[in-house]
């Protein structure tokens, strides 16, 4: 019972972290939010990226940096943290003190936030390898390209075309897994 609480938390916290990261990936390379990916994102998230945007300074909320939706994702992933460790200790009251949870708060936080994110790349980098191959002239391959270009860029220019294959896409998620391997 415990695992499937646990694993139901860090589900929902997972896409609403993922919508508000990729709510300020996508803000931050000015693509249009009307479409998809956009518009799941902004339903997930603009219960909480409003508020925290008119808490926002004008010079944060001016900038070209999403603040509020980074905001945001980092408020959820805290929120992860606090809610793991209240269900932890309503599970198993004997175990950790006082001090435990202020402190383990932060680390499930970061460890969350950096987990979506490494995650939601590789997911993203999938879906467009697979749709570049399947079926390039989709609709939504305009948006999924502007979002992936910027981290394949630099992959590109060190990683030669192999018999016409671009192996940069691979390349990132092999690197992106490492993260993943790192941060377990």
């Amino acid at each position: 019972m415990a695992a499937a609480l646990f694993f139901l938390l860090e589900t929902v916290f997972f896409l609403l972290v993922g919508a508000a990261l990729l709510r300020a990936w996508m803000n931050h390379l000015r693509i249009n939010m009307s479409g998809q990916p956009g518009r799941f994102a902004m339903a997930l998230t603009h219960w909480l990226v409003g508020p925290v945007r008119k808490i926002l300074p004008r010079s944060m909320a001016q900038s070209r940096v999403d603040w509020g939706s980074l905001l945001a994702a980092v408020l959820l992933a805290i929120a992860y943290g606090g809610l793991r460790l209240l269900l932890g200790a309503a599970l198993a009251p004997s175990l950790g003190g006082v001090m435990a949870p202020v402190i383990a708060i932060p680390g499930l936080a970061f460890y969350l936030l950096v987990r979506v994110l490494l995650q939601g790349l590789i997911f993203l980098l999938l879906v467009y390898a697979v749709l570049s191959w399947v079926q390039p002239g989709a609709s939504v391959m305009g948006t999924l390209d502007r979002l992936c270009s910027p981290l394949l860029r630099p992959i590109r220019r060190v990683v030669p075309r192999v018999g016409g294959v671009d192996l940069s896409v691979l390349v990132l998620i092999v690197l992106l897994q490492v993260g993943l391997i790192l941060l377990g």
